[in-house]
């Protein structure tokens, strides 16, 4: 009894030994067909199950140096490749040479019992068109406020809203030249009896203080292919083909003036 009792307990010791390790997933193989001068792929992983943040937003973020959980390994063909990552859903950034970053992203519920939503879910047009001039006719801080993309249905949508504020702030004097603050969240409206309403919490992607000058350089693009990717036991592939240039009128995001 006392051996079976000792070998129940090594038993329940390594049951939980291994519960506490992340398992270990396939590959995920990004394809970039056509790309010249990526320096970096990586993966994103913002949000736990609950919807919180993984990590703190920080405020000394670089636009040039995302916070990736991890690398990928650059193969031949505009293959890269990211090797066991832990079981989970991520979201892909790419930076080039000339100053392009292209970012994926997914919602995260911002409630409890709130599900995720997949940034390809599109939202009800009549119900997107009242949010957009909601968010158009509302004061900001910031001067230039843009709903990029909106999912949901008809009773509760989500938006990632890029917000910059390029114009002069008590942060010029303190930076010594011209700043630009920019913000990626996800704000949340709710169909309450018929009528919409903006939700007061919302979940913060980023947040970051540069020059306005080198930010008047970059382009960041948001690509919904590129975020909510599942990664599991077997090999996944995402196939991206990176334009030469974006257009400004078909692309979502930041672009220079």
């Amino acid at each position: 009894m006392n051996a079976q009792r000792i070998t129940l307990s090594v038993l329940s010791v390594l049951w939980l030994l291994l519960a506490g390790l992340p398992a270990l997933a396939g590959e995920l193989i990004v394809e970039l067909p056509g790309a010249d001068g990526v320096t970096l792929v990586g993966v994103l992983q913002r949000w736990e199950a609950s919807g919180e943040p993984r990590v703190a937003v920080d405020p000394k973020a670089k636009i040039d140096a995302p916070a990736v959980l991890a690398r990928a390994q650059h193969l031949k063909d505009q293959r890269w490749v990211f090797r066991n990552l832990p079981a989970g859903r991520y979201d892909l950034v790419i930076l080039t040479r000339d100053r392009r970053r292209v970012e994926g992203f997914h919602y995260p519920p911002l409630k409890e019992f709130d599900p995720f939503l997949s940034p390809l879910k599109q939202a009800p047009e009549e119900a997107r068109a009242w949010i957009i001039k909601d968010i158009a006719r509302t004061k900001h801080y910031e001067n230039k406020v843009a709903p990029l993309y909106l999912a949901g249905d008809d009773k509760q949508i989500r938006v990632l809203v890029q917000l910059v504020r390029d114009l002069p702030t008590s942060y010029d004097a303190e930076f010594g030249a011209p700043v630009a603050t920019v913000r990626h969240e996800i704000w949340q409206y709710t169909n309450w009896y018929g009528g919409w309403a903006r939700d007061k919490k919302t979940r913060v992607l980023d947040r970051l203080l540069l020059a306005k000058s080198e930010f008047q350089r970059w382009t960041w693009v948001w690509e919904p292919a590129l975020g909510s990717i599942e990664v599991g036991s077997k090999p996944v592939t995402v196939s991206y083909p990176l334009p030469a240039r974006f257009d400004a009128k078909k692309a979502r995001g930041w672009f220079p003036d």
